[in-house]
């Protein structure tokens, strides 16, 4: 076992195996390629069919850890049968979990002798034989533990060393004793490293561990080796001496993995550029069948800005058919929270410091006239007494102040916003007042009906003070003019005849009388939250009416038909909300831009695309 007295004691078992688990037992692993530990050699080695290709560009992808195999390999007790089992899991289901690399964190064996580090070669030849990216590294009983990455020749180099990895694509290289290597793959679009280094680094192997992150500078980097974290928010001495040296001083370093040490444990600390970085340890040799090769799989999910964090026995879901013994049961998949839980990375904020994400540049207002633009408006300056509209259909805007209000300016924008610049609105309900926009008397916009389809697009942003007691049914863009006026008295004869608003929950809503109704017909949007642009597009096809929050559709879109928009020849608005003919509330927030084009435009059409 691992050189440690601390942690020798067992963890207590985990309680079940959950209905998650047993499911995956029922479905997964072809079931009788590792339904029992005295397998045919033939069998134990088939693999299957095809080359392992995870996609590079998705944005939901998995880095798979395995920490100390060591009971599996020890002098005659070999039984290669769970590391088998672990790795054609991860080849099987390398397609639907988008598999990108394994890391094995050290201690593959009992004692680093010839033979135990045959068979557990023998068992990674299942990946070399798909072309799997993977790395390895020597843990304190795979080479003499009082030695460091200088130690020369061993049986764990012979195997594991840099000739076995030359010609596979994750391949970046090695130091020159062969015991620290790095790799990089592709995922969500961009390159990544796993930095694996041995169990004691010697100068040379700090100086290449340094040379290899400055060659490579914009790369975020995953810091795989034998010993780190000792426990729960505790480093050990050498894990303090890998923090200190390399890992706090190169921001790249976003996550370490260690094994080692027992129970599972994990910590944060900020690097000296103030970032946070996660340091995780797992290992599960204390547990039953020497923890039976069992694996972490990270599920990183770009758009969520989350790592989903599983562990899971292949071997044990491959017997389930046959049947488990008690102890089985409690392995098959473990969910305590040191073994199954999410981190929360805002990856676009934590790599900015060395790898931005290239800001999307401003989009020349001439590429926003799709065919069909009526009014486009964008806010690049502070606002003149007149906003242009840039589409040259004379939709002009002038300034309405209200109470003494003012209309201020940002740089803020959308992220995907073509122009760069906002209108900051500071609407106040009671006593009303604040600033907004109309377009002028006699605009083409004001007696439009849009029979064929309309899209109408903005972008906004709510502040962190907004109060729906003062804030909340605030417009966006709408149509002046009531229904009663146009003879439409059914629901509330005093609404406007289109408003595109913001609930008292920061709901969107679409509420408009359409040339085939009486009533109004309404569309809801899901609760925004402050501090975050969005992006809202209204779309009519000529029969219905759909409405898109950052180019999804929301779940309240009315399924009954809705032609046109109805008017009486009034103004239309930006920022303001009137009732009952009067203006009764204005918008507190930042509008970016605004476009209304009179046909139904797809996603792929929208101006955040």
């Amino acid at each position: 076992m691992c050189n440690s007295h601390a942690h020798e004691q067992g963890e207590t078992p985990q309680a079940g195996a959950g209905r998650r688990g047993f499911l995956r037992a029922t479905a997964l692993l072809g079931a009788a390629a590792t339904a029992s530990a005295a397998l045919p050699a033939a069998v134990a080695e088939a693999a299957p069919a095809g080359r392992w290709r995870p996609d590079p560009d998705s944005r939901r992808f998995t880095l798979a850890v395995m920490p100390d195999t060591q009971y599996l390999f020890d002098g005659p007790s070999i039984d290669k049968a769970p590391v088998e089992a672990s790795l054609r899991y991860l080849l099987e289901h390398g397609r639907d979990e988008n598999i990108v690399f394994l890391s094995h964190l050290g201690d593959l064996t009992q004692n680093g002798t010839k033979e135990e580090v045959a068979a557990i070669s023998e068992a990674f030849a299942l990946l070399d034989r798909r072309g799997a990216g993977y790395s390895v590294l020597a843990g304190n009983h795979d080479v003499r533990s009082s030695t460091t990455d200088q130690r020369g020749a061993t049986p764990y180099l012979d195997a594991f060393g840099p000739d076995r990895f030359r010609g596979k694509p994750t391949f970046g290289g090695a130091s020159p004793d062969g015991y620290n290597t790095f790799h990089l793959f592709r995922a969500g679009g961009r390159e990544w490293m796993v930095l694996a280094l041995d169990w004691r680094l010697s100068e040379r192997g700090y100086a290449w561990a340094a040379d290899v992150l400055a060659r490579h500078p914009r790369t975020p980097v995953v810091l795989t080796t034998h010993e780190l974290v000792v426990e729960d928010d505790s480093l050990s001495a050498y894990g303090q001496q890998l923090w200190d040296r390399l890992i706090a001083g190169h921001d790249q370093i976003f996550l370490t993995l260690n094994g080692h040490y027992w129970p599972a444990g994990r910590t944060v600390r900020k690097n000296k550029a103030g970032h946070d970085v996660h340091l995780h340890l797992t290992n599960y040799q204390n547990r039953y069948f020497g923890g039976a090769a069992m694996i972490r799989l990270y599920r990183f999910d770009l758009d969520r800005d989350v790592i989903d964090v599983e562990t899971v026995s292949p071997w044990i879901l491959g017997r389930a058919a046959k049947g488990l013994n008690e102890l089985e049961r409690q392995e098959i998949e473990l969910s305590g929270d040191a073994d199954r839980f999410t981190v929360d990375i805002d990856f676009a904020e934590r790599f900015s410091g060395f790898a931005p994400v290239p800001a999307r540049p401003a989009q020349p207002a001439a590429r926003m006239l799709v065919p069909g633009t009526v009014a486009y408006w964008r806010f690049e300056s502070p606002a003149a007494a007149t906003v242009r509209d840039l589409s040259g259909s004379g939709n002009d805007l002038t300034v309405v102040t209200v109470g003494g209000g003012a209309l201020g300016w940002s740089a803020d924008h959308h992220p995907d916003q073509p122009g760069h610049g906002s209108l900051e609105f500071q609407g106040h309900k009671s006593p009303l007042k604040g600033a907004y926009l109309r377009t002028v008397d006699g605009a083409p916009l004001n007696s439009a009906t849009f029979e064929d389809g309309y899209t109408i697009e903005a972008f906004y942003r709510l502040p962190a003070d907004w109060d729906p007691a003062h804030h909340a049914w605030s417009g966006l863009v709408g149509r002046t003019g009531t229904g009663g006026a146009a003879g439409k008295t059914a629901d509330d004869p005093d609404e406007p005849l289109a408003t595109l608003s913001l609930s008292n929950d920061r709901e969107p809503q679409w509420a408009t009388r359409p040339l085939n109704q009486q009533g109004i017909a309404t569309n809801w949007g899901q609760e925004t939250p402050l501090e975050t642009w969005w992006h809202l597009a209204v779309v009519n096809d000529g029969r219905h009416t759909t409405l898109y929050v950052e180019g999804c559709p929301v779940v309240r879109n009315p399924r009954a038909a809705a032609v046109g928009i109805t008017s009486v020849g009034l103004p239309w608005l930006l920022g303001g909300y009137e009732y009952g003919g009067k203006i009764d509330q204005i918008l507190h927030g930042r509008l970016g831009d605004v476009r209304i084009v009179a046909r139904a435009l797809p996603v792929t059409s929208f101006m955040n695309h």
